[in-house]
């Protein structure tokens, strides 16, 4: 509440959604065993579908999004080995330095020269540069893709860019892990299965707090081998959750909301042209993300929060997201709010 009673629309991430009413009796009736030990029910009922829907071979379940790309990143990379990702990816800036200090590896970020979030296979074959250089210099073994890509807005890679940026990585013998953490948004948008889009690669994560409700869990998935080894590193990171099946409840009730997102795409539509209408510099949003360029983007914050209204910053942008949460009729009186206290 803000000092004046108005009620807090909050828009700064998908992740700030409560469990309803259904994932809780979902998440209090689970059948439960020890994880660890010899498996927890729920969990592999979880890991069985989630590898069914990203078209992947196996899954396993990890309490966050940021350690599914570490494990992943973990396996693939070796000392001294580098790996590319496309400027702004949130395994370059938003997982503290863990692809370096945990997997060992040496981050790169390619130019978005094709879009939003998506470099060209030129500009990713001249990242990678030649294959054979001397013995001191590091080796480029891994690519890392954003879908959707958080840090430009939400911003998907349509299926044929995926396929060329694949095909590019593979001719220089690069495996390939995608960071899918909103890959139900990118599939959403284009009227895709999730696994359209992971068509190739090596490894996938993919998390269910945000956007579809859940209140923790994400999935790495891949091959029966990567996944055998990403467990053991799980365990080594402390994600060894014992009846886990409480949460992986919830994750297979958000699951069957995938759908729902299109509501929050529309949403994201909605506040970006009212924005625009009253006088902000803002994306068009491919799907529940929208970015507003102003002068100051902390005294921006603190005035619309006065308001009753949460944002957040990145990369030097207000972004605002929708969510199930927040209705289409929060986002009019957003709109409502923000046209009377003059933004911008």
């Amino acid at each position: 509440m803000t000092s004046s009673d108005t009620l807090s629309l909050d828009f700064r991430s998908d992740t700030v959604t409560q469990p309803d009413e259904t994932m809780r009796r979902a998440m209090a009736s689970a059948e439960v065993g020890d994880n660890v030990l010899d498996g927890d029910p729920t969990v592999k009922a979880l890991e069985e579908r989630a590898a069914s829907v990203l078209g992947m071979p196996a899954a396993l379940w990890t309490p966050t999004g940021t350690m599914a790309n570490v494990i992943a990143l973990s396996v693939h990379l070796q000392r001294g080995d580098r790996f590319l990702a496309p400027k702004g990816a949130h395994v370059l800036h938003n997982e503290l330095g863990s692809a370096a200090w945990l997997a060992g590896g040496m981050p790169d970020p390619v130019e978005h020269d094709a879009g939003p979030g998506r470099p060209s296979p030129e500009a990713l074959a001249a990242a990678i540069g030649p294959r054979n250089g001397p013995y001191f210099a590091m080796r480029t073994t891994l690519l890392c893709l954003e879908n959707t890509h958080n840090g430009a807005g939400g911003a998907v890679i349509p299926p044929h860019e995926h396929a060329q940026l694949l095909s590019t990585a593979r001719q220089a013998g690069l495996r390939v892990h995608l960071d899918g953490a909103r890959i139900w948004h990118a599939a959403t948008a284009l009227g895709l299965p999730p696994a359209a889009l992971t068509v190739g690669v090596d490894t996938v994560s993919a998390c269910f707090s945000k956007g579809l409700g859940a209140p923790v869990g994400s999935v790495v998935a891949g091959s029966a081998n990567f996944v055998e080894r990403a467990r053991r590193m799980r365990q080594m990171l402390g994600g060894g959750v014992r009846q886990g099946g409480v949460l992986a409840a919830a994750a297979l009730v958000a699951l069957d909301r995938v759908g729902d997102l299109a509501e929050d795409h529309e949403k994201a539509r909605r506040l970006s042209v009212g924005l625009a209408e009253l006088g902000w510099e803002v994306n068009t949003p491919e799907t529940n993300i929208v970015l507003a360029r102003v002068a100051d983007v902390e005294v921006t914050l603190e005035s619309l929060k006065a308001q009753g209204i949460l944002a957040w910053s990145i990369g030097g942008k207000v972004r605002f997201v929708t969510h199930r949460d927040l209705s289409m009729a929060d986002v009019e009186e957003a709109l409502r709010r923000i046209k009377a206290g003059g933004h911008p």
